[in-house]
């Protein structure tokens, strides 16, 4: 066996057995790549990025402390994926006749849950790939790449505050109601949902704005300032940056409460790290702590990959006729005395992980 044959092999038996690390360095990755200086002397991070991936957020208990996937692996899930796509993607039976017996679609649901066939979606064809190694999941952090445990009891009383979504317009979803985006794709932390991932990065000397697709959002991330007063509550939260050498670090707080990363929450913090690796990447790392929720912070590493392509408007509010079809239907049920029908505890964004 040759001397690089056998590395070779040594270097994938390695990835394979590599448990999760808890944050990558941003050196390493961009090994000796500078991001060019803009007009204001800062690491230029303009421009239109995507982090579309069909990497899970949740790792699958199956990798165990495994973030790293050999070469084989990647290309296998790949191609699984690449031929749903294509199923996905062909004429529909003509044969049947309720949206009840579609078999699937590109959300992964089935029957009336069918909101979208293939042609309207857009969740990305490829695994997260970070200095060139594919990732088992966004999570880095806890080891398992799962969302911890917390005070359950907690939760629960948050969400009971939001129960009875059928009520009235505010407790039904943000993104519904054309807030924010869906499923965390404004963030803090901004994550991959089924579609619209793109996101565009223009700087000025004082601020770095950050326009989402998803929802026409934009977040303004004041640079050097001093956080707001915490009972100032705003969507999308006080975000304030700061250069650490090449990295752009944002910590955002003062999130309303109906932002909580996975339900109502008052103590969420978000610290965000963004830093160029390449001329088409930028390394996206988070850390969410949010104790009355989660037992340990939360970390996340993402791409954020160049795109030519265009954002283009996100007319949210135009034909929007689900909320007063919805909230007309729950006030006929009553009206005629019978139960509305539906999930009546927390409201399950479009596109979710």
């Amino acid at each position: 066996m040759s001397r690089q044959l056998l590395l070779a092999m040594l270097a994938v038996s390695a990835a394979a057995a590599a448990p999760a690390l808890a944050q990558t360095s941003p050196a390493a990755v961009a090994k000796g790549y500078h991001a060019p200086k803009n007009a204001f002397g800062q690491p230029d991070l303009a421009g239109v990025w995507s982090n579309a991936t069909i990497t899970r957020l949740e790792r699958d208990p199956k990798y165990g402390e495994r973030l790293l996937l050999t070469p084989q692996e990647a290309d296998a899930i790949e191609h699984t994926s690449d031929a749903r796509n294509a199923r996905l993607r062909a004429a529909t039976d003509t044969t049947i006749k309720r949206v009840d017996d579609l078999p699937e679609c590109q959300s992964g649901a089935q029957g009336p849950a069918c909101g979208y066939n293939a042609f309207w979606t857009d969740p990305g064809t490829r695994l997260i790939r970070i200095g060139g190694q594919a990732r088992t999941s966004i999570l880095t952090e806890p080891k398992d790449g799962r969302l911890p445990r917390g005070d359950t009891a907690a939760q629960a009383r948050a969400r009971a505050q939001f129960a009875g979504n059928f009520d009235n317009p505010e407790n039904r979803a943000l993104g519904e109601r054309c807030i924010v985006g869906f499923g965390s794709t404004s963030g803090p932390p901004m994550l991959p949902v089924l579609y619209n991932n793109h996101y565009q990065i223009q700087q000025t000397r004082d601020a770095v704005v950050i326009l989402v697709e998803m929802v026409h959002d934009a977040r303004i991330v004041r640079l050097d300032g001093q956080h707001a007063p915490p009972g100032v509550k705003t969507w999308m939260g006080d975000s304030v940056g700061r250069w650490d050498g090449d990295t752009l670090v944002v910590e955002t707080t003062n999130l309303r409460r109906e932002q909580g990363f996975r339900g109502p929450a008052d103590d969420l913090t978000v610290v965000e790290r963004f830093t160029r690796v390449s001329p088409q990447q930028i390394l996206y790392q988070w850390e969410l702590k949010e104790p009355s929720v989660f037992a340990q912070p939360v970390k996340g590493e993402e791409a954020l990959n160049f795109t030519k392509d265009r954002i283009y408007e996100y007319a949210c509010h135009e034909g929007n006729y689900a909320m007063t079809g919805i909230l007309a239907g729950a006030r006929q049920a009553e009206k005629e005395g019978r139960p509305v029908e539906g999930n009546r505890g927390p409201v399950r964004e479009e596109g979710g992980d």
